[in-house]
């Protein structure tokens, strides 16, 4: 094998509830991380040393907000735990998911990076050692790296699995970013702490669409939207389309609306100029976790 292509699978997020900030500077946060159907194509291929190349329609993006580094962080990390020293890999990223818009697109080629490599060269960790691997990539990486739809605590390096049916987003972008730490900056000048989430998991995990579309939050969502109120106009106007919720996703600015099936999606996007329809699905195999949750919260 000389070669190995993987999807990386950008990620919403159905609630996301910031507890405080750490010692560590991290941020305590529970949140519901659902991966869907765009993504980012990643092949790695071995090589004489680390070669890191972009294209696709994202890739200017990316450069400009140094997500090669991700990448880069990732192939060195999983190097260093198997014991190879530098990596010997040409990485190739077909960059498709906007970049620093709450989507996870970073993390994912960072989390598909990984896979690929223990692939490609063999080591074929546990899946524990797969998420530590992960953890000192990123947060996201780790529920990224699992392949499926996660609850995640902790700075978000704690993943349990959700059994989630598959379920149908309508996603709005913007043309501008918002970096991670920048979100929680924010919120740290006016903290605030959604509700326990107990009931919105179980109603994500047995489909009850209209149940969860009421509950989806996001504590960082106030303070972005008072920087960038394009966030509150998409969420105003996926209710007016009929959306069962919306909600910014993680650090934003992206909006993401919940819908009854694909028809109802289709009707949504329509009504609101830029979104696109996506799907969050179960993965095919059972996502690479480390145990089933005992009780979420």
């Amino acid at each position: 094998m000389s070669s190995v292509t993987r999807r990386a699978h950008a990620k919403l997020n159905a609630f996301l509830r910031v507890l405080g900030r750490r010692p560590d500077g991290f941020h305590e946060i529970q949140t519901a991380i659902l991966p869907i159907e765009l993504h980012d194509v990643v092949t790695v291929e071995e090589h004489r040393g680390l070669v890191i190349e972009v294209m696709g329609e994202r890739a200017g993006e990316l450069k400009r907000a140094g997500g090669e580094s991700l990448v880069g962080r990732a192939a060195h990390a999983w190097a260093s735990v198997a014991g190879v020293g530098a990596p010997r890999a040409r990485i190739l990223v077909d960059k498709r998911i906007p970049v620093a818009a709450g989507l996870g697109g970073g993390s994912a080629d960072a989390a598909a990076t990984i896979l690929a490599l223990d692939e490609l060269f063999g080591t074929r960790f546990a899946p524990e050692v797969l998420l530590e691997v992960a953890a000192t990539v990123g947060s996201d990486v780790c529920a990224l790296v699992s392949g499926g739809p996660v609850f995640a605590d902790g700075r978000g390096d704690h993943v349990l699995p959700l059994h989630a049916p598959t379920s149908h987003w309508v996603v709005r972008p913007f043309p501008f970013a918002v970096r991670t730490p920048d979100a929680y900056g924010w919120w740290d000048e006016r903290p605030s702490s959604g509700p326990d989430p107990g009931s919105l998991i179980a109603a994500i995990e047995v489909g009850n669409h209209d149940l969860a579309g009421s509950g989806l939050f996001d504590d960082l969502q106030p303070a972005v939207a008072d920087r960038h109120a394009e966030v509150t106009r998409a969420v105003v106007a996926f209710a007016a389309a009929g959306a069962l919720g919306a909600v910014m996703s993680g650090s934003g600015p992206t909006v993401v609306a919940l819908a009854r099936d694909p028809a109802h999606a289709a009707g949504i996007a329509s009504a609101v100029p830029g979104s696109f329809v996506t799907t969050a699905s179960p993965p095919a195999a059972p996502p690479r976790t480390i145990a089933e949750p005992s009780g979420v919260v």
